[in-house]
């Protein structure tokens, strides 16, 4: 099986009400990536500059992410953001965008990353998304994410790669502006009614629901009484939803509930330090073990 995983590798610089972290590392690709590495090998499609820490990338290795798609410019700088959370982890402001060398990312995808079994289009523009999609030959699953400024900026172009998708991953906010539905059952119908066979809605500390074409799995998230950095989340979901299915080899019901427990699990486990700190110290064991309290935490 492969996964191979389209999206960005950036610094962050993280205020929450507590304390501030400078440069740290995040990025759509990041965060999703070390979270599919618990279930199988990624491969990652990025670009960053040469500012880009070695160390980082040999923690990737060490992880068993491929990086023969991770680009790096010379003298370029890498992708930064600078976001601000308040009282309520679930909102937070951007205070500074630098694109840096991502302004003109345009994926090319090596050789041996062209057949695989699983496509996540992460973080980029529908356009891009596109792009890539023209040098792929027939992956099993087509998995894509997205954000509001994509949704009002190209919505043709999204549109596009919505039903060329399989399985689309979303947040309330953004399915209901897709939708132009506050009730985010029928939001997640309508969404599933445009093409791709699975859509999951990921609503934070809510857990996330899962949308098949003729049923609805829930899944709560996984308790946390303190929240140190809620950014790549939703990425880590993704990344332990797909890179569970790409170990699992099969779309059905069984296998998705699953994929969509081990999503909780990995996102609970990033938001408890800033960045990707907490997948230095976390263990397959760690993993399987708050994937046991889960199901217990739900069972009846």
């Amino acid at each position: 099986m492969s996964l191979v995983i389209v999206g960005s590798v950036a610094f962050d610089t993280i205020q929450t009400p507590e304390t501030r972290r400078e440069r740290i590392i995040g990025g759509s690709c990041t965060y999703s990536a070390l979270a599919a590495s618990y279930f199988t090998r990624p491969r990652i499609v990025a670009v960053v500059g040469e500012d880009f820490p070695k160390p980082t990338a040999d923690f990737l290795k060490k992880r068993g992410v491929d990086l023969k798609g991770l680009t790096v410019v010379p003298r370029g700088k890498t992708f930064f953001w600078e976001g601000r959370y308040g009282d309520d982890p679930n909102q937070r402001d951007t205070v500074r965008l630098d694109l840096n060398v991502f302004r003109d990312f345009r994926p090319t995808l090596p050789s041996s990353y062209r057949d695989p079994d699983i496509l996540f289009l992460a973080n980029i523009g529908p356009g891009l998304q596109e792009h890539v999609l023209s040098q792929v030959k027939k992956p099993r699953i087509v998995a894509m994410d997205t954000i509001r400024h994509y949704i009002e900026s190209e919505p043709e172009a999204l549109e596009r790669v919505l039903q060329r998708t399989d399985i689309f991953f979303a947040n309330d906010e953004e399915a209901r502006l897709m939708t132009g539905e506050l009730n985010l059952i029928r939001a997640g119908r309508r969404l599933v009614e445009r093409g791709p066979r699975l859509v999951v809605l990921k609503k934070g500390e809510h857990g996330a629901f899962v949308f098949g074409r003729h049923w609805l799995f829930g899944i709560m998230a996984h308790p946390c009484d303190r929240v140190v950095d809620p950014t790549g989340a939703g990425d880590s979901f993704a990344g332990a939803f797909l890179g569970f299915l790409d170990r699992a080899g099969t779309l059905r019901s069984p296998a998705v509930r699953k994929a969509a427990v081990y999503g909780s699990v990995l996102a609970s486990f990033t938001i408890e330090d800033f960045g990707i700190e907490r997948f230095k110290t976390m263990k397959p064991a760690d993993v399987e073990g708050r994937f046991a309290a889960l199901k217990k935490l739900v069972s009846v």
